[in-house]
């Protein structure tokens, strides 16, 4: 079953927009706005916050919505919006993934990032080949094109494995914008 929209959240709506309209390539397609629950639901009145669900079009029939939130009375102001970061994780733990279709459709992506000034890892993991790059809000976002089988016959063993064999990690390459090496 694929997934209808994935939902995050942005301290910076506008660098988020831009973000993920000039560098991902995605299309806005919808914006709702309309108070909190906690606005709807203040018997008192004193709550009149707000937030603003954007959607954008991921391809494929998917989306990815942004919230935008406008609640000073309930939701904090200075919340760290990278998921991993801002429960102490590393920023590749979770992370938001799109498909690339080819290789040649990752390859599109990754100068597109590039030529928008990010730095960009390359990784081929064996059975697919991923790029990663940070979004504003500090999400690790990846486009992956499936290059081989993805099923492994023991991955049911593996699960359940205290102590399961260690795989060398797959060498990275780096992209580093052409902007960030002068000077």
């Amino acid at each position: 079953m694929a997934f209808h929209h994935v939902a995050i959240s942005t301290q910076d709506l506008l660098a988020t927009h831009a973000f993920y309209t000039d560098v991902m390539g995605f299309t806005l397609l919808r914006v709702d706005s309309a108070p909190t629950p906690e606005a709807l639901f203040d018997e008192q009145g004193a709550n009149d916050g707000w937030a603003r669900h954007v959607f954008y079009d991921t391809g494929g029939g998917q989306c990815l919505a942004v919230w935008d939130f406008h609640d000073p009375a309930h939701l904090s102001t200075d919340f760290d919006p990278s998921i991993s970061r801002g429960l102490g994780l590393p920023p590749w733990t979770n992370h938001i993934a799109f498909d690339a279709p080819t290789l040649d459709a990752l390859a599109a992506h990754r100068d597109r990032w590039t030529a928008n000034g990010l730095p960009v890892i390359e990784i081929n993991h064996g059975w697919c080949t991923s790029i990663y790059a940070e979004d504003p809000n500090g999400i690790t976002v990846e486009f992956c094109c499936t290059t081989g089988d993805v099923r492994d016959p023991a991955a049911a063993a593996l699960l359940v494995d205290p102590a399961p064999p260690l795989e060398t990690p797959p060498e990275p390459i780096f992209y580093v914008p052409e902007d960030a090496t002068a000077g």
